[in-house]
């Protein structure tokens, strides 16, 4: 399992859409992503910043991010939803959304995983 964490900004005019899109995600774009192996996908708002966050369990990240990019449900929600982001990716990258570096990780003392997660009381 990767875990990977992205960042990109979100345009104010375009906060109250993309906050709307997001609150009701089409099942079909879903679909593809969990096909495609991604796990625990969960984006974070800060501010204007908006924060990704996903487990990617499968062989092949390359050849799953080309079929999610491939996937015409998934392609007509990117038309909803790129115009309400700004990409902070360095420039020729080929990213849209910014990868971010990974520098701590806790891991459950006991077996070197990361520990069960429960929910807030």
């Amino acid at each position: 399992m990767q875990r990977h964490g992205c960042v990109i900004r979100l345009r104010p005019e375009h906060r109250e859409t993309y906050l709307r899109l997001h609150a009701e995600v089409w099942p079909g774009v879903e679909k593809t992503l969990r096909e495609a192996n991604f796990r625990n996908y969960t984006i974070f708002l800060h501010g204007d910043l908006l924060f990704g966050y996903y487990e990617y369990v499968g062989d092949d990240y390359e050849a799953d991010l080309r079929y999610i990019a491939a996937d015409p449900k998934t392609q007509e929600w990117w038309t909803l939803t790129d115009p309400c982001q700004e990409s902070l990716a360095e420039p020729g990258s080929g990213d849209w959304w910014a990868p971010m570096r990974e520098v701590w990780h806790l891991t459950d003392e006991a077996t070197g995983e990361a520990p069960e997660q429960t929910p807030a009381g």
